[in-house]
């Protein structure tokens, strides 16, 4: 049996119904998370695979997008960049760069849709994941920085005082980009809150809050098992 297979899709901006490459659950295999939720695979990279690109016109969606478009949306859409698309498909195995094209083409989309907060927040998150596979340090750090500045945007508009695990991974992406104060004041929340009741994202908390008191910041990342998957849309676990 192959790994991929191809699943029917509609564009919601120009309404081509188009097919797109999925991975079948039985060969979806990370064997670590790291603490921020990033899922490293077995063979192949179920990731890769989360973006539906539309050939016609570029417009590129997750199952969390929005599935219809209004006119000024399109419109907006279009003149940023859609006017510009060259048609291609990317219905076939993706290589880690093709993939971090679909999932740039993903945020573009968003920012034009002005999809939700949260969607772009996670696309940002995914593609430092992709960066970070790719072992480039300097665009990870690039996009974690606008990641974190994304959800602190979720946390502010939303205003859900005890969401954990949106505050747990600003902490996270804090300490990742060397900002310990900051850090701590994320992980302190989360344990301090007698309203949060998730146990998993406290016990999270608590142990990246100790490693950043005691300054052990190259401590390994958790292997599977030693933090649960976020949940949401996404195959992988960002919050988005």
């Amino acid at each position: 049996m192959e790994p991929l297979y191809q699943t029917a899709a509609l564009c919601p901006c120009c309404g081509n119904g188009f097919e797109t490459p999925r991975v079948r659950p039985s060969f979806k295999r990370a064997v670590a998370v790291d603490t921020d939720f990033c899922s490293h695979f077995k063979g192949i990279h179920a990731d890769y695979y989360v973006v539906r690109v539309c050939p016609q016109c570029g417009f590129s969606t997750t199952e969390n997008s929005l599935s219809s478009l209004t006119d000024a949306q399109k419109e907006n859409y279009y003149s940023l960049y859609g006017r510009m698309w060259q048609p291609r498909s990317y219905s076939g195995a993706r290589t880690s760069r093709q993939a971090l094209d679909c999932y740039k083409l993903a945020l573009l989309s968003a920012v034009a849709a002005q999809d939700k907060d949260r969607l772009i927040a996670g696309l940002l998150h995914h593609i430092a994941w992709l960066y970070r596979d790719e072992g480039d340090s300097g665009q990870e750090m690039r996009f974690l920085r606008h990641a974190l500045e994304s959800y602190r945007r979720v946390y502010e508009t939303e205003k859900v005082d005890n969401d954990a695990k949106l505050m747990y991974l600003i902490g996270e992406l804090h300490r990742r980009l060397g900002e310990r104060k900051e850090a701590v004041w994320w992980f302190s929340r989360v344990v301090n809150d007698k309203r949060i009741v998730d146990a998993a994202m406290i016990k999270a908390s608590r142990s990246q809050w100790q490693l950043v008191r005691e300054g052990n910041e190259d401590a390994p990342e958790w292997m599977m098992g030693g933090i649960p998957q976020a949940s949401g849309g996404y195959e992988a676990q960002a919050i988005g």
